[in-house]
């Protein structure tokens, strides 16, 4: 049976001959709520889910950006894609979303056949314990209840950390396979790194997304992925100046395979 995330994040499309090609409708869940609007991996991996009924399936996703411009309310939107260019292996994707007259996202997408080229693993997982042996967060958000979290990296929110680093274990409270729209869901489903750094929770204000980009490292789902999971999300902010932080992810199998890392700018109070 669909889970709730798959429920959330579907889309339909929409006839060409009524709405023109590569048009989808979609809703907003309020389930996926935090403070002003839905959270930000959220609105990603609906983009996302529209963008690839737009590409073969086999062309993975390689690239994601979105640019978040105005926060969703709950109900109706409206996707509009556009394929940019089909290369021999690689294909460019954009999306517009739209709620009303309201322009809440651009999205631009890339998607890749497998390619042979240079190879090297430098990347580290960073060292956490077991999930079972790590505490969960009490919820603070409608969105923190679709989850189930396991904090092993930072310091937990307003408790004033020597550095914004924040991450732990974290999966959906629905079993469900690690695809590429959940792991694209997961690089903005952890609090904040900001607020490890905060003296208290009320330090800092909200921090909506300005722009998020998602790299997919391997191809996903891993062949022995289990819907039981846990992955590992890792969070680490350098600078808070002008009003913007940013903020660098990495989310990791359990067995130390880097799934996707993540950039984002957000604004910070």
């Amino acid at each position: 049976m669909p889970t709730h995330f798959d429920r959330a994040t579907a889309v339909r499309a929409v006839d060409p001959s009524v709405a023109g090609p590569g048009v989808h409708e979609a809703r907003i869940d309020r389930g996926w709520w935090v403070v002003r609007g839905p959270n930000g991996g959220y609105v990603a991996a609906l983009l996302l889910r529209a963008l690839a009924a737009e590409v073969p399936a086999e062309r993975a996703p390689r690239s994601l950006t979105v640019h978040y411009t105005a926060p969703p309310a709950e109900g109706a939107v409206r996707i509009d894609t556009r394929v940019e260019r089909i290369g021999r292996s690689l294909t460019t994707v954009s999306a517009r979303m739209i709620q009303g007259d309201r322009l809440l996202a651009l999205a631009l997408g890339a998607f890749s056949t497998p390619r042979r080229g240079a190879g090297f693993d430098h990347a580290r997982m960073p060292t956490a314990a077991p999930p079972d042996s790590c505490p969960s967060f009490p919820s603070g958000i409608p969105m923190h209840d679709r989850y189930e979290y396991r904090w092993a990296v930072g310091s937990p929110p307003g408790s004033g950390g020597a550095e914004a680093l924040c991450g732990g274990w974290i999966r959906l409270e629905e079993p469900r396979i690690a695809d590429a729209l959940l792991i694209a869901a997961y690089t903005d489903a952890w609090p904040p790194a900001c607020f490890s750094w905060a003296p208290s929770h009320e330090a800092i204000g909200p921090v909506p997304t300005v722009d998020l980009t998602i790299h997919f490292r391997t191809e996903l789902p891993l062949a022995k992925a289990r819907a039981e999971d846990w992955c590992l999300a890792v969070f680490h902010s350098r600078l808070a100046a002008g009003g913007f932080v940013e903020e660098d992810g990495g989310v990791w199998s359990r067995d130390g395979v880097l799934l996707a890392q993540s950039r984002q700018m957000a604004v910070v109070g």
